[in-house]
């Protein structure tokens, strides 16, 4: 599936939806689905930066995609990884760091979070863009 693909996935599935309530299930059962992440990955240096809750990414690129593995210790925050991940993983480190993410804004997920998760949607989407920016400059 492209990214374009994804993305419209995303936003056929939140449409689904009327109620944030709903929404925000959706997201749980997302965070839920998530693969484990080993407890050992659990470092300082994975932790993004500017989450209230705390975030684990880690990355690595196969066959020039690159390709996430996130936790979080909030369900809902953790449900906002695994989408972001699902999205993301296994595109190329150029096509990750030269999208918008406007998709997130189009599901109208930062409107409907408390300002402090707004925040920490922001800070993940910049460091998924900041590891794909180091991927792309690492493999030229």
């Amino acid at each position: 599936m492209t990214l374009e693909e994804k993305k419209q996935q995303v936003i056929e599935d939140f449409s689904m939806y009327e109620e944030w309530l709903d929404k925000y299930e959706y997201l749980i059962e997302l965070g839920k689905a998530l693969d484990p992440f080993p407890e050992a990955e659990k470092t300082e240096d994975r932790l993004i930066k500017g989450c209230q809750s705390r975030v684990w990414l880690s990355s690595e690129i196969k066959d020039g995609k690159l390709y996430f593995k996130a936790d979080s210790d909030a369900i809902i925050t953790k449900g906002i990884i695994s989408l972001l991940i699902d999205v993301y993983s296994g595109h190329t480190p150029a096509e990750i760091a030269a999208d918008d993410f406007g998709f997130v804004a189009e599901i109208g997920l930062k409107d409907n979070l408390s300002p402090t998760r707004a925040n920490g949607l922001v800070s993940m989407i910049d460091r998924i863009k900041e590891i794909a920016g180091q991927a792309g400059n690492d493999g030229e």
